[in-house]
């Protein structure tokens, strides 16, 4: 009898936490008006993303657009060009434009002093987002999340902070490159606690450097512990150009295997708590408050992102600036941002236009990684057909796996599915996605 090899795919190979990735942007000519862009755009629920590209440290794992410290008043000066940014783009919206979730990323928002913390604030308000009225998210780190700057958010309408802890593990924290102490931890989750902001989300990752089962158990028993309403755990990626790049090159099926084994225990540790896998990556307390939509749904249509690292979408051009990670080239980017007249402001300059395959490989992709799948019935009334009409290869192989099922009314991922959430994604990346992406040239 003749053996049949059994097809290994790698689990970890891209985070789709949106699509395309920024990789596959590249500069606009002509450079379009944005009025031109949002000119028949849906605008009576817009979601506001800000982005602050500072951090008191970059950690070992990070390819986030950021820079460590901002020297000689940069803070202030970002501010600046932020505000004559979101007057250029409120002047290209409708008047009766209307925003139903707002964020906070970066970088660190928390970077931020108190004062420039309310500033940051009002410039939101400024656009147009009530924000003690609609849902407003704000990550931060265990440094930066003092006191006067959580009143601020508090007071200003936060419904959710994101707090990136990473690891209770003081050793496992070095190894990512993120050195914290756990007492400091655990002081900025008091202070959270102290503010009642109504979600309290903390981050974990699996994967790290000598981190074990009983470890990884450890800090998740030390994050439940405060009953924090959602946990993302996320697997350790090494990226290019990143602090953790130097030790760890190239596919690794051993280091898959532990990282899957990890983030099973983690599931079930989670979900023997009461929590409720809501993707691969997050979980949410069974009697968490439910505070409406907030930035897990920011990656729709209808986006306006401001800072030199926010992207926004229209349904037919993804725009954002130019992109890096290197410190050099990030520093550039931000010194180019914070000089540029506010007339500038008023066109998109770096995007990737999006077809209507584009879109429908999007749509699969945000409905399909999430725990409860995609109803059949909402792809047919957007896109005309069913999914198989479009994606009948890549859902039947994932069918074959095991990953995928389908009763007719909802294409659901399964428990292993879910598990390889990393390696379905790019099977959706379209050619002309993944040829851009490759012929980026990293920096």
């Amino acid at each position: 009898m003749t053996a049949v090899a059994v097809e290994y795919v790698a689990p970890y190979q891209n985070y789709v936490y949106a699509y395309p990735h920024k990789t596959a942007y590249r500069p606009l000519d002509p450079r379009p008006a944005l009025t031109e862009l949002w000119a028949d755009e849906p605008q009576d629920a817009l979601s506001l993303y800000l982005h602050i590209p500072f951090c008191e440290v970059r950690c070992g794992f990070c390819n986030l657009f950021t820079r460590v410290g901002a020297p000689d008043e940069l803070t202030t000066r970002y501010l600046d060009a932020l505000e004559r940014q979101s007057a250029a783009v409120r002047e290209s919206l409708a008047s009766s434009a209307r925003f139903a979730t707002a964020a906070f990323g970066g970088g660190t928002p928390t970077y931020l002093t108190a004062a420039e913390l309310g500033r940051l604030c009002d410039i939101a308000e400024g656009m147009g987002a009530d924000l003690r009225a609609v849902p407003l998210s704000v990550e931060a780190s265990p440094a930066t999340a003092t006191a006067d700057r959580l009143a601020v958010l508090a007071d200003r309408g936060a419904t959710r902070l994101s707090l990136g802890v990473q690891s209770f593990d003081d050793i496992e924290a070095r190894a990512a490159v993120r050195p914290q102490r756990r007492a400091d931890v655990e002081a900025a989750l008091q202070r959270v606690r102290d503010v009642a902001i109504p979600v309290l989300n903390i981050d974990l990752i699996y994967g790290i450097d000598g981190q074990t089962p009983e470890s990884w158990a450890a800090s998740l028993d030390a994050a439940l512990a405060w009953r924090p309403e959602e946990l993302y755990l996320y697997p350790l990626y090494v990226r290019p150009l990143t602090g953790l790049a130097r030790r760890r090159v190239g596919p690794d099926p051993e280091w898959d295997a532990h990282r899957m084994d990890l983030y099973r225990r983690g599931r079930d540790h989670l979900l023997a708590a009461g929590y409720v896998q809501e993707s691969m990556r997050m979980f949410r307390r069974a009697d968490a408050p439910d505070t409406g939509p907030n930035d897990h749904a920011c990656q729709t249509d209808g986006m306006i992102g401001l800072g030199c690292g926010a992207r926004s979408y229209t349904r037919d051009l993804h725009y954002s600036f130019d992109y890096a990670v290197g410190a050099h080239e990030v520093r550039a980017i931000i010194d180019d941002y914070v000089a540029t007249p506010a007339g500038d402001f008023r066109r998109a300059v770096v995007g990737h236009q999006m077809t209507g395959d584009e879109a429908r490989r999007r749509h699969l992709l945000q409905s399909v990684l999430q725990a409860a799948g995609m109803p059949v019935a909402d792809y047919r009334s957007r896109f005309g057909a069913a999914p198989a009409e479009h994606f009948g290869d890549e859902l039947g192989r994932w069918a074959g796996r095991g990953w995928l099922l389908d009763d007719g009314d909802r294409l659901r991922l399964t428990e292993e599915g879910l598990a390889y959430s990393d390696a379905l994604g790019p099977e959706l990346f379209s050619p002309r996605v993944r040829a851009a992406m490759a012929a980026y040239e990293g920096r």
